[in-house]
């Protein structure tokens, strides 16, 4: 498999972390997509088309578009790793989709949809520029066309308080409290958490609770389950195994069993056990 990653420049650094683009990486299997706290933008380039596989009953799907969005999500989804042979995306920070979607990120969280219904023809536009192109760093450059255009026709800036909130929380999510970033930002907590979840897609705690979630499962299987809980920030052990239940669908045991060394798997992906 070869990724290929690249960070833009302003305007877009303040809103997007990175493209990305996958080619050869498509294997016979599904993998569970944990949640990243984020909205993705993901475009097939071998296929027009996308499916999205319930985790609860695995054989079942959606089909959409070859061009789609994935809201933030606060639970594990499936994917079909066949569909990796040729495929890009872009990978927004926390609150940074919602100028380029025309909707507050709360309306896409724990859903997919079809790029089309949301930009119309200019989506479709996007996957055939796309898929003429040859060379990683010409695609990247159609991608950053795109989305500055899309930019400066819909200016739509952050609320100011988004920023801040996610310094005072920190990339851990066990910095400030929700009390005191209301207070920091200057808003009363209710209208806080409207604000953050309006362009977050979670609510404030939620968010928190999920990047806590992804520095234990970094450092998971290389110290003790209850000293992992402790450095995290977890009350105990059997938190810690009540949010790898919630945000993976395993505990983490299944986590480490389930994700075996294979080059062709990317980060926040775990196959799913046959």
């Amino acid at each position: 498999m070869e990724y290929v990653a690249h960070s833009p420049g302003p305007p877009l650094s303040e809103f997007v972390d990175r493209f990305w683009l996958i080619s050869g990486g498509h294997v016979p299997r599904k993998e569970r997509i944990l949640p990243s706290g984020t909205i993705e933008l993901v475009i097939n380039l071998h296929e027009d088309e996308m499916r999205i596989h319930d985790p609860e009953q695995p054989d079942k799907y959606k089909r959409f578009s070859g061009a789609i969005v994935s809201g933030t999500y606060s639970r594990v989804f499936l994917c079909d790793a066949q569909q990796h042979k040729s495929i890009l995306g872009v990978h927004f920070k926390p609150g940074g989709a919602a100028p380029f979607l025309g909707a507050p990120a709360s309306e896409l969280t724990d859903t997919h949809a079809n790029l089309l219904d949301l930009w119309g023809r200019p989506a479709r536009q996007l996957r055939e520029r796309l898929c003429e192109q040859t060379k990683s760093q010409d695609k990247f450059r159609v991608v950053e066309e795109a989305l500055s255009d899309r930019l400066r026709s819909r200016p739509l800036k952050r609320h100011q308080a988004l920023p801040i909130a996610l310094g005072m929380f920190g990339p851990e999510g066990t910095g400030a409290s929700v009390r005191d970033v209301a207070r920091e930002v200057g808003l009363c907590q209710r209208r806080f958490i409207q604000v953050f979840t309006d362009q977050v897609g979670l609510r404030p705690k939620q968010f928190c609770r999920l990047l806590r979630f992804q520095r234990a499962r970094t450092l998971a299987g290389n110290i003790d389950w209850a000293r992992l809980a402790s450095i995290c920030g977890y009350f105990d052990q059997s938190h810690l195994i009540h949010d790898f239940l919630e945000f993976s669908g395993l505990n983490p045991s299944e986590y480490l069993r389930q994700q075996p060394a294979d080059e062709r798997l990317l980060q926040n992906h775990v196959p799913l056990a046959r």
